[in-house]
């Protein structure tokens, strides 16, 4: 019958009195409705099936229904899993409203307050009816400017205005990255441990994430040789990310040349991440690609924003810069997708790129003095291994020395059931390696109070004594 489909439920019922229409609230759903019948008789009972729920009505002597279960979601987006670390997070929030006093390190957020001159300029431009009007979907010429001058900056290139997007935060960067330069079937190298967000952006472009690990005895950092080995012809591109999240390693000058130099041979485009490349410790600086191989640059996207840098993650203000033709196609997505980023919010944005960098710096200070706070007391923990995180604002110990161990009358044999036996019995909240790549490590950000992090540092101490 025309309009069903395979599996569908459908039925043709001839009505001698009445016409049926069909109501789409879910709460028809389950409860009992009635069926026409003889006047002479009572009404026959039965219930709704899923996905039907038909309502009687009034007034034509005969019609021909035909009831058909709903279409199924995509299944694309069913595949897609939430974010690991938004669903800790959230589940300690939860904790807390209840009550209980919850230690969260799962949040990659600041716990500062945007400075102030930042909020000023948002302020000013609310009172500017200029803001309430569609503005270029690929950002204010402002914004742009002064993302190509913090570019040339901190990342060595010098690139056009017309080369930016601003996006949505950095995910939205993310993600039309990727939907600029993969095509179904191309294969992505994404070393590991990564970041949440990027197998899924991968798969929304119908590219397939290829994980290159790399371990704590590598200080997290993959090799040319282990890339090498992972590239076959459908390899596409590369997501490099340098400072990390999860792990705070940073990639030498030396080490971003060898990889830029193997994927510039390879003709791979190169999905560069710099949303924490001012966050940096020990003197360290972190290098782009593009400015250890410029001649790469035809073949990268680089990614950021201001959220991590000027405590703006609420404020969604990320970007992309690029060649003149992937950001052409990516801004054609953008347009239809979601148009300009909010506008007080770009040009706040435009008030912290061009504005004082104090409080960024001590920004910066305050995350140096947790780190070394954290890896201190984390490392008199008899069984985890605790790399020194010389960016961004994570440590990522290595935690496989605590498992196949009895902690509280459990034995947890994986960092998941290590991350919700430490959630139960020191009421601490960290993302389990499993959000990341492969089991037995765990994530924590010290983006959050002095003694806030101290104290649930000496919870795990006594949880693992």
């Amino acid at each position: 019958m025309r309009g069903s489909r395979p599996g569908a439920i459908v039925g043709a019922v001839l009505m001698p009195a009445i016409a049926i229409s069909t109501a789409l609230t879910d709460e028809f759903r389950g409860h009992e409705t009635l069926r026409p019948s003889s006047p002479r008789r009572a009404p026959e009972r039965t219930t709704i099936l899923d996905g039907i729920r038909p309502v009687i009505r009034a007034p034509h002597p005969s019609t021909l229904v035909v009831v058909t279960e709903r279409a199924p979601l995509s299944r694309k987006l069913s595949s897609i899993a939430e974010s690991a670390t938004l669903k800790v997070d959230a589940k300690a929030k939860a904790l807390k409203a209840e009550g209980k006093p919850v230690i969260s390190y799962a949040a990659g957020e600041p716990d500062f307050a945007t400075p102030q001159f930042i909020v000023d300029a948002a302020a000013e431009a609310l009172a500017d009816p200029a803001s309430y009007r569609y503005t270029p979907a690929p950002g204010l010429p402002a914004l742009r400017e002064a993302i190509a001058a913090k570019t040339l900056r901190d990342s060595g290139l010098e690139v056009s205005p017309s080369q930016v997007i601003v996006t949505n935060g950095g995910k939205q960067s993310v993600y039309q990255a990727f939907q600029a330069v993969v095509n179904p079937g191309d294969e992505v190298l994404l070393p590991a441990p990564y970041w949440t967000t990027y197998p899924e952006a991968i798969r929304l472009a119908d590219g397939t994430p290829v994980e290159v690990f790399a371990g704590a005895d590598q200080d997290y950092k993959v090799t040319v040789e282990q890339l090498e080995a992972a590239r076959t012809e459908r390899t596409t591109a590369l997501v490099f990310v340098s400072p990390s999240n999860p792990t705070g390693s940073v990639y030498t000058a030396e080490e971003t040349k060898a990889i830029g130099e193997w994927a510039l041979e390879h003709g791979i485009w190169v999905i560069s991440d710099e949303i924490y490349q001012n966050l940096t410790y020990e003197g360290v600086k972190a290098t782009s690609i593009v400015e250890a191989v410029p001649e790469v640059a035809g073949q990268t996207i680089l990614v950021n924003g201001v959220a991590k840098t000027y405590a703006m993650t609420g404020w969604r203000v990320g970007w992309m810069v690029g060649p003149a033709d992937a950001i052409k196609v990516a801004a054609n997505l953008q347009s239809h997708l979601s148009s300009n980023v909010n506008n007080v919010a770009q040009k706040a944005a435009i008030a912290a790129l061009n504005g004082p960098q104090t409080e960024a710096e001590q920004f910066r200070e305050a995350f140096d003095r947790r780190r070394r706070l954290i890896v201190s007391e984390l490392s008199k923990i008899d069984g985890l291994v605790v790399p020194n995180p010389l960016g961004a604002f994570y440590v990522y110990p290595d935690v496989q020395g605590l498992l196949g161990r009895t902690w509280g009358g459990k034995t947890p044999t994986t960092s998941l059931e290590l991350a919700d036996l430490i959630l139960e019995q020191a009421e601490v909240a960290v993302v389990p390696g499993e959000a990341f790549g492969p089991s037995g490590y765990i994530r924590m950000s010290y983006a959050l109070g002095d003694d806030q992090l101290l104290e649930g540092v000496q919870r795990l101490q006594r949880l693992f004594a």
